[in-house]
């Protein structure tokens, strides 16, 4: 999460911090970990490219919300706005125009997203992930940064996390993540291939909230629903990686040079950024692509050992990677429009 990550790093250099999201998103148990930052929740709706009946209800939410976020903007008078793009953000982003304060926003993913889309007209500027990107930004604002890895990932130690699995040093590692909520696609078709994985490997199962199965508590076998201050220390004992192709996740990946497995939304489920995302690092040579709707117990299982034999090809095509860390560059550009602003 940039947020999270840039947190810290603004705080070194005598910021002071505030947040603005939603009352019950998972931002805010991750910004409750931060010491001295306020978190302010505002009122906001979902932005659906499908039908439902909320569509009529929650653009009021969304009204109410930029009405409570133009308050409280006009209230701390901030320098600078920093979103990170969803639903949440575009209240706060109209609320910061209208208040005439800078808004730089960052786009993860390889195409903006619906949120992104509409607050891109009120903002300074928009630093994006892929180069890619840039061709769906106006050349005025668009900025290529690449992606911002937060450094305590950087700082894992695979001792501790083998300690932490009760695992040994005999097998490799399989890290499987399947996002905040987890995936019951591919839980179901590892746990099905369990026994015959772990033959070859250890496993540490990120599964999501309430998808841990008490039953299969077996050795070399670890289940948790979400994992925080530990996770730098799995992925830095995980030989390879199964995850969905969220691209803060990916970049992570590549920047420890983890071979990945991805499984990317399918468009039923998203608007395809996922794929568009895997795509993009299978293109490159970084990972491994199983498609949703190929995802079966055999090919799952097949896609593991051939991603496993095929490792350090990949990790070389990684290591040749021109990816950079983007947290110096947004850091300055919030420095360079906060200074503007004042």
């Amino acid at each position: 999460m940039v947020n999270v990550a840039l947190i810290p790093k603004l705080k070194e250099r005598g910021w002071n911090v505030c947040y603005i999201g939603s009352h019950h998103g998972i931002e805010r148990e991750l910004i409750a970990q931060q010491s001295d930052v306020p978190y302010f929740p505002i009122s906001t709706g979902k932005l659906r490219r499908y039908f439902d009946w909320n569509n009529f209800k929650d653009p009021f939410k969304v009204m109410k919300g930029t009405w409570e976020a133009y308050r409280l903007i006009r209230k701390e008078k901030p320098d600078i706005v920093f979103s990170k793009g969803g639903f949440v953000s575009v209240p706060v982003i109209i609320g910061a125009w209208l208040n005439g304060v800078p808004v730089i926003i960052h786009e993860s993913d390889m195409t903006p997203g619906l949120a992104n889309k509409l607050a891109m007209p009120f903002a300074t500027k928009v630093c994006v992930t892929f180069p890619e990107t840039l061709q769906h930004v106006s050349k005025e604002k668009g900025i290529y940064v690449g992606a911002a890895v937060r450094d305590e990932l950087k700082q894992g130690n695979a001792d501790k996390g083998r300690m932490y699995c009760q695992f040994t040093n005999d097998k490799p590692v399989l890290l499987v993540m399947g996002g905040s909520l987890g995936s019951k696609r591919i839980n179901d078709a590892l746990r099905a291939n369990l026994q015959t994985l772990l033959a070859d490997f250890q496993i540490v199962h990120i599964c999501g909230k309430g998808n841990v199965d008490a039953q299969l508590n077996q050795k070399g076998y670890k289940q948790f629903e979400y994992v925080h201050d530990e996770l730098p220390h799995l992925l830095a004992m995980a030989d390879i990686v199964l995850s969905r192709a969220g691209s803060n996740s990916i970049f992570e990946f590549l920047t420890l040079k983890k071979p990945m497995l991805l499984i990317p939304l399918s468009k039923g489920a998203s608007r395809g950024d996922q794929i568009l995302n895997a795509r993009s690092f299978e293109k490159a040579g970084y990972a491994k692509v199983l498609m949703e709707e190929d995802l079966t117990n055999d090919s799952l299982r097949e896609a593991i050992y051939q991603l496993y034999r095929d490792k350090e090809r990949y990790i070389e095509n990684m290591n040749n990677s021109q990816a950079t860390d983007a947290l110096h560059t947004l850091l300055s550009l919030i420095e360079e429009a906060g200074k503007g602003k004042q």
